[in-house]
């Protein structure tokens, strides 16, 4: 006899597999596009926001400027490590051949294309990283957590304290000024970060150098 247990598995219904299959289908089409193109896979956007994630990337501008800094910030033969901040990487591996070494530790594994600069990172495990990851050894750390929360902040700046030599640029929401200062001991910049699409909180830098962004 059939197990009856199947009947309470849930269907989609014809229409949404249908508009699911479509969705699949054109995204398919998006990356083989990408591909025929001799598309450039650092290019900010060639791998889409995920606002399940929280992503929200930097507009060009942005993404360069903070890039910009970060390698005057390294000095020659610098490391620097971006900690949820893909489109600063993005940015840096544009600038091929630049006296500069970087790394991208992410949540989201579609960034595993960048092969072994790539390092899987969850904020709710802040040392959980791999032993190659040395501490204090990158010249600049820039961070941009995930989420506006305190909680979220201080396991990011665990991070940041392991990973970095001394320089830190975070960008986060202005209302983490105060919770900026106490975890990290950075100050706001003058510089106002922007994003390809326009976000409800008002967003701000901060660093504990003398940068270039004031």
């Amino acid at each position: 006899k059939m197990d009856d247990d199947d009947d309470d598995i849930p269907q989609l219904s014809s229409h949404t597999l249908a508009a699911l299959q479509e969705f699949y289908l054109e995204q398919q089409q998006r990356e083989g596009m990408k591909t025929s193109q001799g598309f450039n896979q650092y290019s900010i956007g060639s791998i889409e926001e995920d606002w399940q994630l929280s992503q929200f990337w930097y507009s060009d501008e942005t993404a360069a400027c903070l890039a910009n800094e970060a390698v005057v910030a390294a000095g020659k033969g610098g490391r620097i490590a971006c900690v949820s901040a893909p489109s600063v990487y993005q940015k840096l591996k544009e600038q091929d051949g630049k006296d500069f070494s970087v790394c991208i530790l992410e949540y989201d594994r579609r960034f595993s294309i960048y092969g072994e600069e790539f390092i899987f990172y969850d904020y709710n495990h802040p040392l959980n990283l791999p032993e190659n990851l040395l501490p204090h050894s990158f010249d600049i750390v820039i961070a941009d957590p995930p989420y506006l929360s305190e909680e979220c902040l201080q396991k990011t700046a665990e991070t940041i304290k392991y990973l970095t030599k001394g320089k830190i640029l975070l960008c986060t929401g202005a209302i983490m000024e105060e919770q900026a200062a106490k975890h990290l001991g950075v100050k706001i910049c003058k510089f106002i970060p922007k994003h390809s699409r326009n976000l409800g909180n008002e967003f701000r830098c901060y660093v504990n150098y003398a940068s270039g962004l004031d």
